[in-house]
C-alpha cells in the first residue's frame, strides 16, 4: 500500500525533528489517523521525496523525524503548456487535476469570448487559491514531486501576446486541418490552446494562428472542453513523452 505523501510549501531538511503545518498535520489526524510510529512521504516542489515517521502526534500537532531521501523524479521529457479558457467550476477543476496527473508543466487560465464564467479581480484571485490546491493535491496523488506553474487568470489575446518564441504550438479547433501524425517532436515546449464550452470565436482562432498556432482537430467528433484537453495531452505524451519510455518502478 502506498504511503501518504504531502505538499510541504517549505524546504525540507534531513536533520532534526520537525511539525508539520496545520493544514497538513489536520488531515493526517483527522482524515488519515495516523499515529506515532507510522511513515509518511513530504516533498517540497524541489525535486526528490523525504521519507519522515510521526515521532509525535497531539491534538493539532504532528511532529516527524526524518529517516531517508530518495532522488526520484516523476516528471515528463515532454514540457506542456496548457493555455485553457475558463469554464465551469467543476469541469475547470477536473481539467487541471488530470492535465496535472498526464504530466502537464504548467496551466494558464485564460478569459476568451465565448467563456460563460466571468471571473472579477477578487474572484479570480479565490479561484486561483483553489486551483492551486488541487494542483497540489493532485501531486501528492499522482506521485510527483514537482508542482506545475499556474498563471493568473488573463485574457486570451494578451495571453498570445506574451508567449516564448520556442516550441511547438497547438490549438483544438473543430475547423483544424492539422496533422497530429504530421508533427516532428518540437525543440522547447508543446503550448496548447483549448476553447472554453462554446469554442472560440472565429476571430480569437485567427489571432491564434497569426501568433504560429496550428489548428488541430482531434478526429471526426466534436470534444467537450474538458475532454479536448486531456486527449490532447495523452496524444502528444503516446508520441514524445513518458507513455513511449520504461520508467523504473519506485515505491510510492
Amino acid at each position: 500500500m502506498a504511503l501518504p505523501r504531502f505538499y510541504i510549501d517549505v524546504p525540507l531538511v534531513m536533520t532534526g525533528e520537525y511539525q508539520l503545518p496545520p493544514a497538513v498535520a489536520h488531515h493526517a489526524l483527522k482524515v488519515l489517523r495516523l499515529k506515532t510510529g507510522d511513515a509518511l512521504v513530504l516533498f517540497d516542489g524541489t525535486g526528490g521525496e523525504h521519507l519522515v515517521r510521526v515521532s509525535r502526534a497531539v491534538e493539532r500537532q504532528v511532529t516527524v523525524t526524518p529517516e531517508s531521501f530518495q532522488v526520484r523524479e516523476a516528471e515528463s521529457p515532454l514540457s506542456v503548456w496548457l493555455g485553457q479558457s475558463l469554464c465551469a467550476t467543476d469541469k475547470m477543476d477536473w481539467i487541471l487535476q488530470k492535465a496535472v496527473e498526464l504530466g502537464v508543466s504548467r496551466c494558464s487560465p485564460l478569459q476568451a469570448e465565448r467563456c460563460v464564467v466571468r471571473l472579477d479581480e477578487a474572484r479570480a484571485g479565490r479561484r486561483l487559491g483553489h486551483w492551486q490546491g488541487v494542483i497540489e493535491a493532485a501531486c501528492e496523488q499522482s506521485g510527483r514531486n514537482r508542482i506545475p506553474r499556474l498563471d493568473s487568470v488573463q485574457p486570451l489575446r494578451g495571453w498570445l501576446a506574451q508567449l516564448p518564441e520556442n516550441g511547438l504550438r497547438l490549438m483544438l479547433s473543430p475547423r483544424g486541418d492539422a496533422s497530429l501524425e504530421a508533427l516532428i517532436p518540437p525543440e522547447g515546449p508543446v503550448i496548447l490552446l483549448v476553447g472554453p464550452e462554446g469554442g472560440l470565436s472565429e476571430e480569437e482562432e485567427r489571432a491564434a494562428r497569426t501568433s504560429g498556432f496550428l489548428s488541430l482537430r482531434l478526429g471526426p467528433r466534436i470534444l467537450r472542453t474538458e475532454t479536448a484537453a486531456l486527449a490532447l495531452v495523452s496524444a502528444l505524451q503516446a508520441r514524445w513523452g513518458d507513455f513511449v519510455e520504461e520508467w523504473p518502478r519506485h515505491p510510492l
